[in-house]
């Protein structure tokens, strides 16, 4: 690529980053640290912890992202560690299945959850019939351990992302350093803890940080749960009144900065490591066929794993068919009713529409920018385009909720980007500007993967036959690349449709809201809300797990590396 216009494209593409999302998160820090004069001050932050209810929902935010990180990797590493070592019966299909979880929002699920461990509901009912209960005095399964039903929620939905991370490092490491320490006399144990185990903590560090950093700030599951003692619900709560009240954007800096911390404490070990940095040979395969005893056993393990953590599924497709389900172990009666009904409700017409609009146009700007920004990284010689793929990651490690505020503090009048609202307060260009942001990784990592692995010697056979730059870029590049993009856009646009911190905070008006805000709504709907939300949650559910299995299909293991900083 010539370097004038690599230079160009990275001057252009720093430039917006910077007023997407280096100024909306530099807002956020500073109403967090400006008092009412304009000038610096430690008493907002110091403020909240001096406010035991702020204290206490930090403290419960990080035991949330700890104890979600720990139970997603003890999910997450056996699992990746079987798929690397053996062959089993049914491992292709199975290493699909395994990333189930993602079809759903986890907000979406809780209700599912909600419905099987609430007072009446499925368990307790199950154990009454069984004579393990007393009728007089169900469990509240989720009464004061509402904080253990946030994890276990988590864990079950984003154990994926760190499967995915741990595979794809496992995936790079030669075998030949395993099999020469087994005919050392090396103990399976051993070969673990001395081999394995370090050469894929890249994948591990780069997957826990996600998880952490998704997990210390969620959002939809502690408000579907009504466990309000964590920062997030505290944040959101404070929206009401931020013109008079600036301690949610006080929690919202110390959120920022903890995920800052997690980021670059990962960014450090990665650094100073160059373990599983070598691909793996072609030549040598570490997979044993299992012979097909243990091979059953190891897929009826995966089987299960996954029918655990589809529970919230299913009871989010139960819900959505009930009739009438209360103190039932399953539904008394079954209809068909509020799928039609969810989608004849004012509501939700118009919050597709939206979604569509709002996902539609971010997915656009993901595969533009992200081509151009892979491009430069792959394609140039220009120095920092280095230091550009390290910017371009960076959304990973910042919350939604804190670039939402940051939005919001832009958008107010009198900002620079007051224009971006108008005076109807239509979010719009917000919602698509931040959908983008947010998902603009998984579209660069794509890209640069893909021109990783084509060759560039093609593009320049055929700019010796005298195709100009930009014939060559639209006959022989984009078409190699092509699968790639299209993985990678159809992740940004999943998940931009079921984007739930952007939404929830963003979206403030009826009809302006996308299809998550609509389905919060309908939970909050007094009569069938819980049935009409869990209908549209599996509308979006179908959406998204054809969407998401469709780009794991065309990307295959690499996936994993879309999940990483």
């Amino acid at each position: 690529m010539n370097r004038s216009v690599a230079s160009l494209i990275t001057v252009i593409i720093v430039a917006l980053f910077g007023v997407f999302f280096l100024y909306p998160v530099g807002m956020t820090l500073a109403v967090a640290f400006r008092n009412q004069d304009g000038g610096f001050t430690l008493d907002y932050l110091i403020g909240v912890f001096r406010n035991p209810v702020y204290l206490e929902g930090l403290w419960n935010s990080f035991l949330m992202g700890i104890g979600s990180t720990l139970a997603a990797l003890l999910i997450a590493f056996p699992l990746a560690l079987a798929t690397h070592r053996w062959v089993f019966p049914g491992k292709k299909l199975l290493s699909i299945l395994i990333l189930a979880p993602l079809v759903l929002p986890p907000f979406v699920g809780a209700v599912g959850i909600k419905q099987i461990l609430g007072v009446s509901g499925s368990l307790n009912a199950c154990l009454i019939e069984l004579g393990l209960m007393n009728p007089y005095a169900p469990m509240d399964w989720l009464g004061e351990g509402r904080l253990w039903g946030v994890i276990i929620m988590n864990a079950l939905h984003l154990y994926p992302i760190l499967y995915m991370n741990i595979a794809a490092a496992l995936s790079h490491l030669d075998p030949a350093m395993e099999q020469a320490a087994q005919n050392l006399g090396c103990s399976p144990w051993r070969r673990l803890r001395k081999i394995t185990l370090p050469l894929c903590m890249p994948g591990v560090f780069a997957g826990s940080a996600i998880v952490f950093i998704w997990s210390f700030t969620e959002l939809g599951v502690p408000l579907v749960f009504d466990y309000t003692r964590v920062a997030s619900v505290q944040i959101y709560d404070g929206i009401k009144d931020l013109h008079t009240n600036p301690m949610p954007y006080a929690l919202v800096g110390i959120m920022l900065l903890v995920s800052a911390a997690v980021f670059t404490f990962s960014k450090m070990i990665l650094g100073r490591s160059g373990l599983g940095s070598a691909p793996r040979p072609k030549t040598h395969t570490g997979e044993r066929r299992l012979p097909i005893g243990q091979g059953i056993a190891v897929s009826l393990a995966f089987l299960s794993v996954i029918g655990i953590a589809c529970v919230p599924h299913i009871g989010v497709v139960l819900l959505s068919l009930s009739g009438d389900w209360y103190g039932s172990i399953l539904p008394e009666s079954m209809t068909l009713a509020h799928y039609s009904e969810a989608l004849g409700h004012p509501l939700v017409v118009p919050s597709i529409k939206n979604s569509l609009l709002y996902a539609t146009g971010s997915t656009l700007l993901d595969i533009l920018l992200g081509t151009a920004i892979a491009w430069v990284i792959v394609r140039s010689t220009i120095r920092g385009r280095v230091l550009l793929d390290a910017l371009m990651m960076l959304p990973l490690a910042v919350p939604g909720l804190v670039l939402a505020f940051g939005y919001i503090a832009v958008s107010q009048k009198g900002e620079a980007l007051h224009w971006l609202v108008g005076e109807a307060n239509n979010p719009m260009f917000l919602l698509i500007a931040a959908y983008a942001v947010r998902r603009l990784p998984y579209v660069v990592r794509a890209a640069v993967a893909g021109l990783q692995q084509s060759n560039p010697t093609l593009e320049e056979a055929a700019r010796s036959m005298g195709a100009s730059p930009s014939r060559t870029v639209r006959r022989i590049a984009l078409p190699l690349i092509g699968a790639n993009l299209i993985a990678g856009g159809i992740l940004a646009f999943a998940f931009a449709m079921l984007e739930v911190s952007d939404s929830l905070i963003l979206a403030q008006q009826s009809e302006h809201f996308p299809i998550t805000k609509a389905i919060y709504s309908l939970l909050n709907t007094l009569g069938n809300g819980h049935e009409l939300a869990s209908a549209l949650g599996v509308w979006a559910m179908v959406f998204l797990g054809i969407s998401i299995m469709g780009a794991f299909v065309i990307l295959g293991k690499r996936s994993g590396n879309i999940f990483r900083f």
